[in-house]
């Protein structure tokens, strides 16, 4: 990370249409990091990320004009499910705490659009999955996610579908992590 940034000196906020000008840095970002990581990342659309951002469903993280982070929210199955998606730190402001707090950021604007929705995830991450931990999730198995067939549809353009889809959808590489509020005590 630059020495001249610390880490308290990156805002983490809900993006809105102020933010449009990050669309193709976002999408090369999880891009590039999907042929590091060699794991799977469904691919979004430039126009998808712009609906979020414009629907206020999006966190992005700025070190002053600089792109850092970035998640977005989604609803599903009549709004009885929402997902956190999409989280990438750029590597140089990786190793402190800012997926952690993008994460949490995404978490609150959930709890705040959809009180009443059970809040889930799916990742390859150890990281994320120790800060879904942290934020009360669960791990759970697919069946308890959504059944929303245009969520799933979403995992096509992920290296890893053809595992999804042999399994009839009940396993993958993937950990599907639940918060449920009718269940889980927020930390």
């Amino acid at each position: 990370m630059d020495t001249n940034i610390t880490v308290d000196e990156i805002t983490v906020q809900v993006a809105d249409e102020r933010f449009l000008e990050y669309v193709d840095t976002i999408l090369t970002t999880i891009a590039d990091a999907a042929k590091v990581r060699g794991t799977g990342i469904a691919r979004r659309s430039p126009e998808y990320i712009v609906q979020k951002m414009k629907e206020g469903k999006a966190i992005i993280a700025l070190a002053g004009t600089e792109f850092a982070g970035f998640c977005y929210i989604e609803s599903w199955g009549n709004k009885k499910f929402v997902a956190n998606s999409g989280l990438i730190v750029v590597d140089k402001f990786r190793g402190h705490g800012l997926a952690k707090r993008i994460k949490r950021k995404a978490f609150e604007l959930s709890r705040l659009r959809y009180p009443d929705a059970k809040i889930f995830g799916l990742t390859t991450g150890l990281a994320v999955m120790k800060i879904n931990s942290e934020l009360g999730y669960k791990p759970v198995t697919f069946s308890e996610l959504t059944d929303d067939e245009a969520f799933w549809k979403g995992c096509q353009s992920c290296v890893n579908y053809d595992i999804l889809q042999r399994t009839g959808r009940k396993h993958c590489l993937c950990t599907g992590m639940l918060f449920d509020p009718a269940k889980d005590i927020e930390k």
